[in-house]
């Protein structure tokens, strides 16, 4: 299933929108934004081409007035035995952006889109360390679960 969507955030001085293709402008965005999510290399065309690509995500990107991307945030939907299940991930927000209601309209436009397309539930996870984007989930409406998360690295 892929949604393509587009909507107007209540922050008028942003624009949500579903990332369609891949170009110089999204891979430099890319570039600029993930390290400061993560400490892993930033995905080049190619991996964005896969990400943008594959039927299960919509990647929203959050644009300013001046029409720069200044937020990124992947939604992935899938089928399970008990429903279809929506995931958040990489959410990012330039640093220069932050405060202004970006990674809000992004979470929100994800949740509108999961609803849309029948998902139980939207389920993400964020490091301790990140107190701001932790607040912002909790005044969402997400709860913080009592699980454990286990990772394997390959």
């Amino acid at each position: 299933m892929r949604i393509v969507a587009e909507a107007g955030a209540r922050n008028p001085e942003v624009r949500i929108e579903a990332c369609e293709r891949v170009g110089d402008e999204l891979v430099d965005a890319f570039a600029r934004l993930h390290p400061q999510l993560s400490s892993s290399p930033p995905p080049d065309a190619a991996a964005l081409e896969r990400i943008v690509g594959h039927p299960a995500n919509t990647v929203l990107i959050a644009r300013d007035s001046a029409e720069v991307i200044v937020g990124a945030m992947i939604l992935v939907l899938f089928p399970l035995a008990s429903g279809l299940r929506a995931w958040i991930e990489d959410v990012v927000v330039d640093e220069a952006a932050r405060g202004r209601g970006i990674g809000a309209a992004l979470n929100r436009r994800a949740i509108e889109i999961a609803e849309q397309a029948g998902a139980r539930t939207v389920d993400l996870t964020s490091r301790p360390d990140r107190e701001a984007a932790n607040r912002l989930y909790a005044r969402l409406g997400f709860n913080q679960r009592s699980t454990n998360v286990y990772r394997l690295d390959l």
